[in-house]
């Protein structure tokens, strides 16, 4: 009867409780680790694929580095509710929360650093994620991103080597490279509150659901499906985060609070995954600091 009936119920509810997330759809800036000769390497190849628009842009850094800290300083605000109402906290969340003093700190100085309508007069990009923007801020990206936060002179001083090997860089943008490493470093701790926020979130929307199922559960086991209906109808985030919180609340509750996990496992089936593997995604994300946080100093 119950197979039957999740049949059913996900005929109807087709498109609810795909993988979602609240952080805006933009990952922390982490690609594969560089060692300073993959970085000259890199500075070449960053260089033949870049192309240049004609004319003057925007200035966009300003409005970005603006944005950067207001999402900064709502997720500070939200952990320190957080720590208040004593929940739990991941080593992420506990990190910037500790080191904010650290983050206001950088973003003073990228406004100090940063004169308004200066980036209007730095090449800027026609195509790829940083259209628009100065090269120079691509550059800085590749850098964090490459680095895992972590910038020494050396490899990025022969990653700019070769990058102008290839395509000379002009004074100007060679002068704004410290300003757009910080520019970059803020960015991405941007990327990485916003989602430690959701992950918070996520994880909030899973202990209400399961306080609503186990309530349900002992009052009236009958209209327990019901209150699956409404979850399955609302589109749950089927997340890590989400996910583990469920199973951490209603795994080995007895047979009925295992439905919910059943109509889960099933929709997670669809995409090759299980609820065990997003169990241990959620506790290495968890045990894990922020990229780029183990060391915020810049080495400039």
């Amino acid at each position: 009867m119950l197979p039957g009936y999740f049949a059913k119920l996900n005929t109807r509810l087709r498109g609810g409780g795909r993988a979602r997330s609240s952080d805006g759809g933009e990952s922390p800036l982490r690609a594969e680790l560089f060692s300073a000769d993959q970085m000259e390497q890199h500075g070449r190849v960053l260089a033949a694929s870049h192309r240049l628009a004609a004319g003057r842009g925007a200035d966009q850094l300003l409005a970005r580095l603006a944005a950067n800290e207001s999402a900064l300083v709502e997720v500070s605000r939200q952990l320190t509710v957080a720590i208040t109402e004593s929940q739990r906290m991941t080593p992420a969340a506990e990190w910037l929360l500790d080191n904010f003093h650290l983050v206001e700190e950088q973003i003073r100085t990228a406004k100090r650093h940063l004169p308004r309508g200066y980036s209007r007069e730095l090449p800027r990009l026609a195509f790829g994620p940083s259209a628009g923007r100065p090269r120079v801020y691509d550059i800085a990206l590749e850098a964090v991103a490459h680095g895992d936060g972590r910038v020494d002179s050396e490899s990025l001083g022969r990653f700019v080597a070769a990058y102008q090997t290839v395509t000379a860089l002009k004074l100007g943008e060679l002068w704004a490279i410290p300003i757009m490493l910080r520019l970059a470093v803020i960015e991405n701790l941007r990327r990485v509150g916003l989602r430690i926020a959701a992950g918070r979130a996520e994880r909030s929307l899973a202990n209400t659901w399961a306080d609503r199922m186990m309530d349900t559960a002992a009052r009236d086991p009958k209209t327990l499906i019901l209150v699956i209906a409404d979850m399955a109808r609302s589109g749950p985030p089927l997340v890590s985060a989400f996910v583990a919180e469920l199973a951490r609340r209603l795994q080995g509750r007895g047979p009925a609070l295992a439905l919910p996990l059943t109509w889960i496992e099933q929709q997670l089936s669809e995409s090759g995954l299980t609820i065990e593997q997003l169990v241990q995604s959620e506790n290495r994300k968890r045990s894990a600091r922020p990229p780029l946080t183990r060391r915020l100093k810049l080495a400039f």
